[in-house]
């Protein structure tokens, strides 16, 4: 088969197998690692869903006060500027608009970013369960959405873009002959 004097490749004896090949307590261990990375993943992202709802509030504050105190401008100086009345009504109808599509783009930010979050939780309780026990951390339940912050942001949205719109109509529109 060979030539005299040729080395032929020996198979590897059990107790040759290379040290670098991962057996199974390096294996066990490389997906520990991984799943403890993947925790502090989680973690970090549900941290930053929970910072965002704060951004986003803040962004709806800020928006939201800057569009009404030119609806209120408007309101008052629309005779000094020589205005037509029609014209000031349709302007402080337009920025209340506005006011309402900042509103519904903030709340829908923040209902998603909730449901971002339930998605987290529910992974890092199915790694808690796998790596620490069954059990670990409870799941959380949407059913428990009034202990939720982001309920009471959402709902401060949602009633303060209807009080501005009852203001007007009641108030400012009225008023603007």
């Amino acid at each position: 088969m060979g030539e005299p004097g040729q080395l032929r490749p020996q198979p590897a004896q059990p107790d040759q197998i290379e040290p670098d090949a991962p057996g199974p307590a390096d294996t066990a261990a490389i997906r520990d690692e991984f799943a403890l990375e993947r925790y502090r993943y989680l973690l970090q992202q549900i941290q930053a869903v929970n910072e965002n709802a704060h951004r986003f509030l803040a962004l709806y504050q800020t928006l939201a006060t800057a569009l009404v105190t030119a609806a209120l401008a408007l309101f008052v100086g629309y005779r000094k500027w020589d205005l037509p009345a029609d014209t000031a009504r349709g302007g402080v109808i337009g920025l209340l608009t506005l006011v309402t599509v900042v509103a519904a783009f903030t709340g829908t930010l923040i209902v998603v970013g909730a449901l971002a979050w339930l998605d987290y939780r529910h992974e890092e309780c199915d790694i808690t369960d796998e790596i620490v026990g069954p059990g670990f951390r409870k799941r959380p339940r949407p059913g428990n959405f009034l202990r939720w912050y982001e309920t009471y942001v959402v709902l401060f949205i949602l009633v303060s873009v209807l009080t501005m719109w009852v203001l007007a109509a009641v108030f400012l529109l009225p008023a603007m002959r």
